[in-house]
């Protein structure tokens, strides 16, 4: 069992930057792949990034390639997202998740554990 806690979440304008944290709690959360995802307003969830569970991995959405950096730390059993230039279009409740394999995964189905999100609202 992991739980997820989201935190740095806010507003912003346009072309600013937040950084979201996840902490995780459970003994096995080093062995897991982690994401984030978002979700806007009458819209999909939708992956945004994430990595394997050792790190080496990470991949982008196209849409914050360049602008987003993931980054986990093991010890710590915490996840970050350094969101950078961000847009309007970048506002959605943003959610950690965690799925209990190895392997990154890019659809929501795939993971069994969500944070209860954090609301990013980018103002033009």
């Amino acid at each position: 069992q992991v739980q997820l806690v989201e935190s740095g979440g806010g507003l912003v304008q346009a072309g600013g930057s937040l950084r979201l944290s996840c902490a995780a709690s459970g003994r096995t959360f080093s062995s897991y792949a982690m994401g984030w995802f978002r979700q806007a307003a009458g819209k999909e969830r939708e992956f945004v990034a994430g990595s394997s569970w050792s790190g080496d991995i990470t991949y982008y959405a196209a849409s914050v390639k360049g602008r987003f950096t993931f980054s986990r730390d093991n010890a710590k059993m915490t996840v970050y997202l350094q969101m950078n230039s961000l847009k309007p279009e970048d506002t959605a409740v943003y959610y950690c998740s965690a799925r209990p394999s190895p392997v990154l995964r890019t659809r929501p189905r795939d993971y069994d554990y969500w944070g209860q999100g954090t609301q990013v609202t980018v103002s033009s």
